[in-house]
């Protein structure tokens, strides 16, 4: 099956639904040209095991569809799916438009945690290029935080965006939350294996997926920088302290969510959540091509006290 085929199950307001417009792409980014060619099935693609070529189709999705320049990542750092990070914006802000009205809030009046903002940034750089968001991310990579704010600068958002290094490895908002801040989301992609072990068991498995089993280093050629992959528990144990340290900031977060990997670990989340005392929690599925994914999200809040927040925080007076 070509992997230029309509992309119907993305979020009605992707922009990439449609097959990617190359000779529009190379145009934008004239590097992806050399990473081009037709692909088995008569279509012009990239070839997805190649991290150059990842990185390069990535540079110009970002500077053709979200006007993003000089966007880059250290080797060996995540590369991150351009349009799974986009449907899951689209999808927060369908939360936040719960509140408002069915209207998408849009502009400086929304502000979001990104736990975990990496070193791509991505989430900031088109929450803030598509709804105009404010975003504060955090991270326990210093490394990471300075590649994103060079990129974050060289795009104008050095003041849209704040970057706050998380010093604990165990602490998800402790640490770098005020009690007297208010953030209408919360969000993460957080690491999903247990071990290094299983880490590279996983890229193996997408090595051999891609055809490429018995051709070098799977783990080189698949992004991923430490604890980007994985933390001891996993991601039950990552969401779970989540869970934990959103009950003392319950008045301070509308909606809290993140990303699961794994639906087999849904039910354990549910009943975290459900011993929380959480007022509502919605399992949001989502799709992109092949790969399917979902979002835990989680609110102490009532619907009229969703409404009264929205009412005071993102109505034009």
């Amino acid at each position: 099956m070509s992997d230029l085929v309509e992309k119907d199950n993305l979020h009605p307001r992707s922009l990439h639904r449609g097959r990617y417009d190359f000779p529009k792409l190379i145009a934008a980014s004239p590097e992806l040209g050399r990473f081009v060619a037709v692909n088995p099935y008569g279509d012009e693609s990239v070839d997805f095991a190649d991290p150059a070529a990842v990185k390069a189709l990535n540079r110009a999705l970002l500077i053709q569809m979200y006007g993003i320049k000089d966007w880059d990542i250290p080797d060996q750092y995540l590369c991150p799916p351009i349009p799974g990070r986009a449907d899951h914006l689209h999808y927060l802000a369908d939360l936040l438009a719960e509140s408002n009205d069915g209207v998408v809030p849009r502009g400086d009046a929304v502000r979001v945690m990104d736990i975990g903002v990496g070193a791509n940034a991505i989430y900031p750089l088109i929450g803030r290029s598509v709804y105009g968001w404010q975003f504060v991310g955090t991270d326990i990579d210093a490394s990471a935080l300075d590649n994103a704010q060079v990129v974050l600068q060289a795009n104008g958002m050095g003041k849209a965006v704040e970057l706050r290094l998380q010093h604990s490895r165990t602490a998800i908002f402790a640490g770098v939350t005020d009690a007297h801040e208010y953030f209408d989301l919360s969000m993460c992609n957080p690491p999903f294996h247990a071990s290094l072990g299983e880490a590279k068991a996983g890229s193996q498995r997408k090595w051999q997926n891609l055809g490429k089993a018995g051709e070098a280093d799977p783990v080189l050629n698949f992004g991923g920088h430490g604890r980007e992959l994985w933390c001891k528990g996993g991601e039950v144990a990552f969401v779970r302290r989540m869970i934990q340290e959103s009950v003392s900031g319950h008045g301070n977060v509308l909606w809290f969510t993140t990303l699961v990997s794994k639906s087999e670990n849904m039910p354990i989340l549910q009943a975290l959540l459900l011993e929380a005392g959480v007022r509502d929690s919605r399992i949001i599925e989502m799709s992109q091509g092949q790969k399917k994914s979902r979002m835990l999200a989680w609110s102490y809040m009532d619907a009229q006290q969703r409404r009264d927040w929205g009412k005071r925080r993102w109505q034009v007076k």
